[in-house]
């Protein structure tokens, strides 16, 4: 399939809320598209690369550097045999996974509307079990003026049918907010993030709640650890999940190999894209260790194939995948809504991603746009 014209777009969106986490508020969300034309076809991507360098040294601008001066220019007039083919074409640029996910989940888009099936259908294509129908989902909950607040903020979203709550942490803000939302929902489905914000010494901590029955603890130690988490894993009861500390397949076998967790968290991006993905998805199956998909806030673009991802069969933890009006009062495709009935939201079955761009709307929140093509 040659790459004919790529079309990079920065969309800036308004959150419904400010979202609260270890690294501050984030009221406005920037994030990149990738609008990939091969034969006819056109794929699209999305980087959660953000303004500013919190959850990931990328941001935006790095994003729009390195998309724009160096992984665009290596593709355009090239002929790809397909998504698995990205990863070497664009290894000569070391790190960005943000920004080569968005080309990756283009080149899937593609890929899967040549062959006429849905992006998930091609990405369980090596499975016997096929994509699921419809993936569990849940909501995280950003850190909250007060406990009577964190609590009634669970209350609305239990309402809205939501069946797992996520809650952030940070030190201070940690296990009195634990026990205030145990209290009031004992059955409910609670787990908690912390974004690497404590440390090893702070172990006493998460010892305290090992008589809250939480569903698992996310990433409380350092972005970039395995050793340490490691270390913690024997000392709490709470399962422990690793989100930011596996940026690839490879940082999967290292922490299967040391015992370092009991839960990881597949953010497609941060692992540079779905084929990344599908790795780290068939190496935990086979080790028996629980997935789900993390969330960075997407719009239809992205949301659509998180969700695609999350139908594979070894994704079996409620993944954090909301309905759209959870973010924004419009996006930029239409709406998905939750299933209150079960608390999940069905999978696009459509051709590719299964979902169509508001161009007008685009157009509306897109603050800065460029096209590469073949000369």
């Amino acid at each position: 399939m040659k790459i004919e014209r790529i079309d990079l777009y920065h969309v800036s969106m308004r959150l419904v809320s400010p979202f609260v986490t270890s690294f501050g508020p984030q009221q406005q969300r920037d994030c990149l598209l990738t609008a990939v034309h091969a034969e006819g076809l056109t794929g699209w991507g999305e980087s959660v690369a953000t303004n500013d360098p919190g959850y990931s040294y990328e941001t935006t601008g790095t994003a729009w550097h390195i998309l724009s001066d160096f992984l665009i220019p290596a593709l355009i007039g090239r002929d790809m045999a397909g998504p698995e083919a990205l990863g070497p074409a664009l290894s000569f640029v070391r790190g960005h996974p943000l920004a080569k996910a968005a080309l990756d989940q283009a080149m899937w888009d593609l890929a899967a509307q040549s062959d006429g099936i849905s992006m998930s259908a091609k990405l369980a294509e090596p499975y016997a079990e096929g994509p699921k129908a419809r993936v569990p989902v849940g909501v995280s909950i950003g850190i909250q003026p007060s406990l009577e607040r964190t609590v009634e903020v669970i209350g609305e979203y239990y309402d809205q049918g939501y069946r797992r709550i996520k809650l952030k942490i940070k030190p201070g803000h940690d296990l009195a907010v634990a026990r205030a939302a145990r209290a009031a929902y004992p059955d409910l489905p609670i787990m908690l993030d912390a974004n690497s914000a404590f440390r090893l010494e702070d172990a006493a901590v998460f010892q305290a709640m090992d008589n809250l029955d939480l569903l698992m603890l996310e990433q409380p130690l350092g972005y970039e650890d395995i050793y340490d988490h490691s270390r913690l894993r024997p000392l709490i009861k709470t399962p422990l999940c690793l989100d930011e500390s596996i940026h690839s397949d490879d940082h999967a076998r290292y922490a299967l190999a040391i015992d370092a967790c009991d839960i990881i968290n597949v953010k497609p991006s941060r692992v540079a894209g779905w084929t990344e993905a599908r790795r780290i998805h068939d190496r935990c199956r086979a080790a028996g260790m629980p997935l789900w998909v993390g969330g960075m806030l997407e719009t239809g673009v992205g949301r659509a194939a998180q969700l695609a991802l999350a139908s594979l069969p070894g994704f079996t933890l409620p993944g954090d995948i909301s309905a759209t009006e959870r973010y924004y009062e419009r996006d930029i495709t239409a709406p998905f809504y939750l299933n209150r009935e079960d608390s999940t939201i069905s999978v696009p079955s459509g051709v590719g991603l299964g979902v169509v761009i508001d161009h007008d709307y685009l157009d509306t929140v897109t603050v800065r746009r460029q096209s590469f093509a073949a000369h």
